[in-house]
């Protein structure tokens, strides 16, 4: 529920700070006084763009805030769960900041929001009823909306929901999986060819830096040898080899051990890179009998190398991994054609079962929805007769079409509705006036309301047209909206309705040396007299207005 509504610099408002009570409320004012203003202070709370040009002129701020009292709001706690936001059903806060910058900024509870969340709350709090949401009649949506709602199906819905997801998730995969199979049946011959050359050459993983190693050898097999000799000869040279000439050293340290103190250390040393020398100098003399230069060999080598490279260029890889991962790619596309006729059969008897899974969660969905149907038909043929129109009827036509699933079910629904006994049923969007489809607008609301707890409403002038004994049949129906702890608000122009409010507050400008000044007040029982007369009469105020005016609110 509303309970407090703060505006400041927005149009024409100074500053409004309003509380507001449950119960059937109204709002009156002359054309123009800025009733307008205020549902557009409250459309930016409901997470509208913002129009720097709503900003009061000679000011760089403007503030729209408003306290909601959610305390009976069931499911208000997982939203602002999800959102992160706090919860405080007693007080909560939505506020939404412009700038003369261009900036705006919205908050929950001092968080910062986007738009995106600040709608979605927006959308639980405030339900504003304009004359253009009577176009909502004919939206399919909509009328689908108030069966369900009636029928408080909502654990059928999500069942049908998880089946027709997966039957359309199903749907995909097989049109993905008939697109790929056709477009690789178009390419097996160039596919296949690929996957034979790749194969022909016979690819082992890390073949091509072995040979990269051998081709490099051979190449530099002389350089190689020399310096494999050098090393060798100065190291196992007869007299003057390293090796040797360390042997001697050391068996001259040996032999004066008993002598000099720390000899025999050295001797041990001294043996120890004897033997490591002695074992790389048979290294290197094994190494020089393996160079052997073959040019027939090193041919074969570059030529094996040149192929590789080839393939690499070819495939725009650099590994002979990557090849053979291109190979057995092409291989299982090779094989998935082979198998795809099978695949395919078997994707579709998954998806024959996931579409008959769907069939009949939609055929319960469709069920709750017959039986809502004929409430709503009881319902609106007793209401619309409250509102002026007693020979009206007023069908649901529900159509089930089985090869045209949609995300909400099988089902196609129409409001019928004729005003007359003569006439025959047609869609209530192409036969209604205007005036009949905000009747019809208004006793839908009011059904709903008796079902489920709607949020605040805000009826904005949904009176156009109407007058006298159905404006009070409206008003009261608006006053029943408002009964039970339920906030209903109506701006009106009409007497009728204007009495029958629990609480009345009137828009009025005043004219200050600083411009044209926005204002509304909670009026007192005098006041309601002497505004509802003047409603009655226009700005003259006679006595007989007066008279009428304390006669309506009486009643």
């Amino acid at each position: 529920m509303l309970r407090q509504l703060y505006i400041r610099n927005f149009t024409l408002i100074d500053e409004l700070d309003m509380e507001f009570r449950p119960g059937f409320s109204v709002i009156t004012g002359e054309t123009g006084a800025g009733k307008s203003i205020i549902l557009g202070a409250i459309a930016l709370l409901l997470g509208q763009r913002a129009d720097m040009k709503a900003i009061k002129q000679g000011t760089d701020r403007c503030i729209v805030e408003a306290h909601f009292d959610l305390s009976h709001y069931e499911g208000i706690d997982r939203f602002f769960e999800e959102n992160d936001l706090e919860a405080d059903g007693d007080d909560t806060i939505i506020r939404r900041e412009l700038t003369s910058s261009g900036k705006s900024r919205a908050f929950v509870n001092d968080v910062p929001v986007s738009l995106a969340v600040l709608k979605e709350l927006g959308d639980r709090l405030i339900d504003v009823h304009s004359q253009h949401q009577n176009l909502l009649l004919s939206k399919h949506d909509f009328q689908l909306g108030v069966l369900d709602v009636i029928a408080d199906n909502a654990s059928q819905r999500a069942a049908y929901a998880q089946a027709f997801e997966g039957y359309r998730q199903a749907e995909r995969q097989l049109a993905t999986m008939r697109e790929e199979l056709e477009e690789s049946r178009r390419n097996q011959d160039f596919l296949r060819f690929q996957h034979d050359e790749l194969a022909a050459a016979r690819l082992v993983d890390g073949e091509q830096e072995e040979l990269e190693t051998r081709s490099d050898t051979m190449t530099h097999a002389e350089d190689i040898k020399q310096a494999l000799y050098e090393a060798d000869h100065a190291l196992s040279a007869d007299e003057t080899g390293i090796v040797s000439q360390l042997h001697t050293a050391t068996q001259a340290l040996q032999g004066i051990a008993r002598m000099l103190t720390g000899a025999s250390e050295l001797s041990e040393r001294l043996s120890s890179c004897y033997i490591e020398l002695k074992d790389a100098a048979q290294e290197v003399s094994s190494k020089m009998e393996d160079i052997d230069f073959d040019p027939s060999e090193l041919d074969a080598v570059n030529t094996r190398l040149d192929r590789l490279y080839d393939l690499e260029k070819k495939y725009r890889v650099e590994t002979v991994g990557q090849l053979i991962a291109i190979r057995d790619e092409l291989a299982q596309r090779l094989q998935t054609i082979d198998d795809g006729d099978e695949a395919l059969a078997e994707k579709e008897r998954e998806l024959a079962q996931l579409r008959a899974a769907c069939r009949q969660a939609g055929a319960v969905l469709t069920e709750t929805r017959r039986k809502s149907a004929a409430v709503v038909e009881r319902q609106m043929e007793q209401r619309l007769p409250q509102l002026g129109m007693p020979h009206a009827r007023f069908k649901v036509d529900i159509q089930v079409d089985d090869d045209r699933p949609s995300a909400s079910g099988y089902d196609r629904v129409a409001f019928l509705f004729t005003a007359n006994t003569s006439s025959a049923l047609q869609p209530v969007s192409q036969v209604a006036s205007g005036g009949e489809i905000a009747r019809v607008m208004l006793a839908l609301k009011a059904m709903i309301s008796g079902a489920v707890k709607l949020p605040t409403i805000i009826f904005d002038e949904i009176d156009t047209g109407v007058s006298g004994k159905i404006a009070g049949s409206m008003a009261e129906m608006m006053a029943e909206m408002g009964s039970g702890g339920r906030q209903v608000i109506s701006i009106t122009h009409l007497p009728q309705i204007a009495a029958l409010g629990t609480t009345h507050y009137k828009v009025f400008k005043e004219e200050t040396p600083q411009g044209t000044i926005s204002h509304m007040q909670l009026l007192s029982d005098d006041e309601r007299i002497s505004e509802i007369a003047q409603m009655l009469s226009g700005s003259n105020v006679t006595d007989a207005a007066i008279r009428n005016a304390r006669e309506l609110l009486s009643h």
